[in-house]
């Protein structure tokens, strides 16, 4: 089986995202964290079950035991799910879940790769999940196979100097805060990424593919928050991606300058 390193996704403008794949090692020390995470829990809530075992001894060893399960799926579901794809472990480790496809995780995936994570540990320590893992081209196991998903490395961002890229020119956008205010709150940090890596390669693409995707972006952010018409006036669609990005990681200061990047919490915009 020929294996890749890479992830690779073509929009229909024949532009290709790529990212790397999970390697095993990786992938083995953010299950270990997330293994020592569940028998923390599962040792607590077993303070509980052992006051079952004074009257019935067996009874709180298979109480013990169906614990861990429910606690070891549940908790790779909740957390996948509110941190879109990482557990504390795969959070710590840099890994992320995603679509095979490229496409938005859904939770069925979730459940499903979650579910089959029972199937993937027999007869322990992940035998199948590992075995079916080696013989994936993508490196997926079994839950990850029926899921549809891939697990890719999260790279670590690399914060572009926005001075100049935005080159602080004129923002008709500045002029409507409340609004300005509420995109903040409906855009997620991965949409603001996404913006601003187009802003960085605009260069490298062809200007028909270049076009079309400042369009499509420029519609996907029009449709979360409308300005006014006067603020729209005599922009491009890259113009206006451009201004959106200016925004969203720039905010100014009571005294009316741009805040530096440099002095927020994090690369992408503020999400309550």
């Amino acid at each position: 089986m020929n294996h890749t390193t890479s992830f690779r996704i073509r929009t229909p403008e024949g532009i290709v995202f790529a990212q790397e794949l999970a390697g095993p090692v990786a992938r083995f020390l953010a299950w270990g964290v997330d293994l020592l995470c569940v028998l923390s829990l599962t040792t607590v809530l077993n303070a509980g079950v052992a006051l079952v075992g004074w009257a019935t001894p067996g009874l709180a060893q298979a109480m013990a035991l169906l614990l861990f399960f429910a606690l070891w799926i549940g908790y790779g579901m909740t957390l996948e799910w509110a941190w879109r794809g990482q557990t504390l472990g795969k959070r710590l480790v840099r890994l992320r879940v995603v679509d095979a496809q490229g496409l938005k995780l859904h939770p069925s995936q979730i459940v499903l790769r979650n579910l089959l994570r029972a199937v993937d540990m027999l007869p322990g320590l992940y035998f199948v999940g590992g075995l079916v893992c080696l013989l994936s081209r993508r490196g997926q196991r079994l839950g990850d196979l029926v899921a549809n998903t891939v697990v890719v490395r999260v790279p670590q961002p690399s914060q572009p100097d926005l001075g100049q890229l935005l080159a602080d020119k004129y923002n008709s956008l500045r002029a409507y805060p409340h609004l300005i205010a509420r995109l903040r709150q409906r855009v997620s940090p991965q949409e603001a990424a996404l913006a601003l890596h187009a802003l960085v390669r605009r260069d490298q693409l062809d200007p028909t593919q270049r076009v079309e995707l400042f369009a499509q972006l420029a519609a996907h952010f029009q449709a979360k928050v409308s300005f006014p018409a006067d603020a729209l006036e005599g922009l491009t669609a890259e113009q206006y991606v451009r201004n959106l990005v200016d925004v969203l990681y720039r905010p100014k200061t009571a005294h009316g300058r741009a805040e530096p990047v440099a002095n927020r919490d994090g690369p992408g915009p503020k999400t309550t």
